[in-house]
């Protein structure tokens, strides 16, 4: 009976350990996809909602942004590049087209699959400086819809 009991205690003591493990052991590399929204600028109709990318491998990200600013999607995409440090990501990216071009910055943090991103875009266009403000969530497919590691033979 004392050792059912130990076999009990250890069993309770595992599951603590497994629930309190850091948050960090749920951010795994993944593409994460997400949509951006982002305040409306003087020359586009509406608030802008569009695709973004995260890809990350181990402490490094990268990501892909569509650029909207009519009807369809610019040629060239917002790229850029940032961090994983713990729970937090920061991304740094910009985009060029004609005569516009923005500089970007967006940082968030992640809870569980996803993270709520916040940042700026600082545009350029015909000598004025604009400024918005963009937001969203990013999530990482459900882990049964992740790659699985290849098995050694």
């Amino acid at each position: 009976m004392a050792r059912r009991g130990n076999a009990i205690g250890m069993f309770a003591a595992a599951i603590l350990v497994t629930a309190a493990a850091p948050a960090a052991a749920e951010v795994r590399d993944a593409v994460y996809r997400g949509t951006l929204m982002c305040d409306k600028l003087p020359f586009t109709e509406n608030r802008m909602r569009e695709a973004i990318d995260v890809t990350i491998a181990g402490g490094s990200a990268s990501y892909t942004h569509v650029v909207r600013l009519r009807e369809l999607p610019e040629t060239v995409i917002e790229k850029g590049a940032g961090k994983v440090d713990g729970q937090s990501i920061s991304l740094e990216g910009s985009w060029k087209g004609g005569s516009r071009e923005y500089q970007a910055k967006y940082s968030g943090t992640f809870v569980r699959r996803s993270a709520m991103l916040k940042g700026t875009q600082t545009w350029t266009d015909g000598g004025k400086t604009l400024t918005r403000a963009c937001s969203r969530a990013i999530k990482r497919p459900l882990r049964a819809f992740l790659p699985r590691a290849k098995k050694q033979p």
